[in-house]
């Protein structure tokens, strides 16, 4: 008897346990539906679609909505406009031409100095500089004044010269002297023929003197006037070589400079040199004198046109390009040598496509698109574009001869555009 309570009170226990069990998962399932039940519907969200620049009927839009929205609009979407909608807007068009169009390379270049255009004022000889009569930025004419130095050297070929010209002297009077003795009978042969020797090293060491002081820097007008004046005076001026900008500028009053001592350095920019590199297939496009457009990122709006110069005799074999050199005009000193710029090369042949004025086409994402003007409705088009120039655009896709493009005005077709597409319903 003992043995069978023993075996029931186990039982009884874990029957308990089991009810108590399936009592608190049906409460559980029960608290959670109701709390399904009492959690309000969240409304799916709208997505409609955007535009870039067009935010006309959209309000309340969350932060980042356009950037998750995508074109809805189709090529062969039709606007239609009222004539007192095209009136304020003020819609203009053009017709799409056939015109010749000259053909391009681009590539890109580096400004440089011309070498002939540039000059650096030095002395080949020890000196002190004493005066200086041009500063650092200054625009200076050839010819003009520039650096005063003094010179031993200038004062030891003065004083040669000084004495060269007094021994031609005395040995010109000393022949003649012996020439008028000679010719009366009274002169030995041997004192003429040596005063003429005399004579003849004389003007040797003059002409000698003098070529000296060209060596040092003196003109022939320099060497004229120091032959009226005898002023032994050990000072030179430097003149500039050229007419142009000083953009170095070494010179400290009462410091010494010797050969290797570059005291200014002038540059002339209204033309420079432009350095592009040309791929090994284009080479036989180029040609010298061939018109070049270039632009740098400081002035995008500004072109600076110029011709082919040089074209390289060595192909660079790890870029398989050739260096192509272009003078271009720069007159309003726009341009700095060591600016980085777009080049565009112009071949010499020409050859007749599409064109439309520039202000025609939107930028789309990744499209180019137009509106053509048809009767009373505009309908957007992709086209792919070419070569620009002059205000006007290559149109090498998408328009035929003759078709009629909206010039302004488009943003507000756009607009009207997707307006019609929220009206429809177009959203995803």
């Amino acid at each position: 008897m003992k043995i069978k309570t023993l075996w029931i009170f186990p039982l009884v226990i874990i029957l308990i346990i089991s009810i108590n069990c399936s009592k608190d998962k049906s409460h559980d399932e029960n608290r959670g539906t109701t709390e399904m039940q009492s959690e309000p519907e969240r409304p799916q969200q709208l997505q409609i679609p955007f535009r870039k620049g067009n935010m006309q009927g959209v309000s309340g839009l969350g932060r980042g909505l356009g950037r998750r929205m995508r074109r809805t609009w189709q090529p062969n979407d039709v606007i239609h406009l009222s004539s007192e909608e095209e009136e304020a807007i003020e819609i203009q068009t053009a017709t799409v031409v056939s015109r010749p169009v000259r053909g391009h390379l681009d590539s890109m270049g580096k400004v440089l100095e011309h070498q002939y255009r540039k000059a650096i004022i030095s002395y080949a000889f020890s000196a002190r500089i004493s005066e200086s009569h041009a500063k650092l930025g200054d625009w200076v004419k050839k010819g003009q004044k520039l650096i005063t130095l003094q010179s031993e050297e200038v004062g030891t070929a003065k004083s040669e010269f000084y004495k060269a010209i007094a021994d031609h002297e005395l040995a010109l009077v000393n022949h003649e002297r012996i020439q008028r003795l000679f010719d009366r009978g009274v002169g030995a042969k041997k004192d003429l023929l040596a005063t003429e020797a005399e004579l003849k090293v004389a003007e040797t060491n003059m002409n000698a003197a003098e070529k000296k002081l060209h060596v040092l820097g003196f003109s022939e007008e320099h060497v004229q006037a120091i032959d009226e004046t005898h002023q032994i005076n050990p000072v030179i001026t430097l003149y500039a070589p050229i007419t142009g900008k000083i953009i170095e500028d070494n010179a400290v009053l009462g410091a010494m400079i010797d050969q290797a001592s570059e005291i200014l350095v002038l540059l002339d920019p209204r033309i420079l040199y432009i350095d592009a590199e040309i791929y090994e297939k284009d080479i036989a496009m180029i040609k010298l004198d061939q018109d070049v457009e270039a632009q740098v990122p400081a002035y995008p709006e500004k072109i600076f046109k110029g011709k082919i110069s040089y074209i390289g005799d060595v192909l660079k074999e790890n870029t398989r390009t050739i260096t192509v050199r272009s003078e271009v005009e720069n007159p309003q000193l726009k341009l700095k040598p060591g600016m980085f710029a777009d080049m565009k090369v112009f071949l010499n042949q020409q050859t007749h496509s599409l064109v439309i004025p520039k202000s025609a086409v939107l930028d789309d994402g990744d499209n180019k698109i137009v509106f053509i003007k048809m009767d009373d409705h505009f309908v957007p088009t992709i086209v792919e574009v070419g070569n620009q120039s002059n205000g006007h655009v290559e149109i090498i896709s998408g328009l035929q001869e003759g078709d009629i493009v909206v010039t302004q005005g488009s943003f507000q077709i756009m607009s009207k555009l997707f307006d019609n597409i929220l009206e429809k319903g177009q959203v995803h």
